[in-house]
C-alpha cells in the first residue's frame, strides 16, 4: 500500500472510533434516564426503547462502522426525554428516581431553633 492509502485508512479508523465513542456516550446517557420511565408515559418509553433498539439492530440507514445515524437517533431520544422531564417538573410533578428540586434562589431558608 502506498503512504496515502495508509493515511486514509488511519483517518477512517480514527473517525469510526470517534463515532463509536460518541454513540456509546449517548447510549449511556439514554440508559441513565431509564429510572424516570415510569413517570414519562408511553411516549417516553417508546423513545427510550426505540432508540436503543435502533442502535443495537444491525440494519441501519448507514452501515454500522458509521455511527452517525445511531448518534442522531440517540440524541433525538435524549432531547425528547429531557423535554418530557422538564415538562413534568414545570407542572409540579415529581418523577420517580428524580432528586428533590432545590429551593428557589429567591427564597431564604430559616432555621427553626
Amino acid at each position: 500500500m502506498s503512504r496515502q492509502a495508509w493515511v486514509l485508512v488511519v483517518i477512517a479508523s480514527i473517525l469510526a472510533l470517534a463515532t463509536l465513542v460518541g454513540a456509546v456516550v449517548l447510549a449511556v446517557r439514554v440508559v441513565r434516564t431509564r429510572r424516570l420511565l415510569t413517570g414519562l408515559g408511553a411516549g417516553g418509553k417508546v423513545a427510550f426503547y426505540g432508540a436503543l433498539i435502533y442502535t443495537i439492530f444491525p440494519v441501519d440507514v448507514l452501515p454500522d462502522p458509521i455511527y452517525l445515524d445511531d448518534m442522531g437517533v440517540l440524541a433525538a431520544a435524549l432531547l425528547y426525554l429531557t423535554r418530557l422531564v422538564h415538562q413534568r417538573r414545570a407542572a409540579g410533578r415529581q418523577l420517580p428516581g428524580q432528586p428533590d428540586a432545590p429551593p428557589d434562589r429567591g427564597q431564604v431558608r430559616r432555621r427553626v431553633p
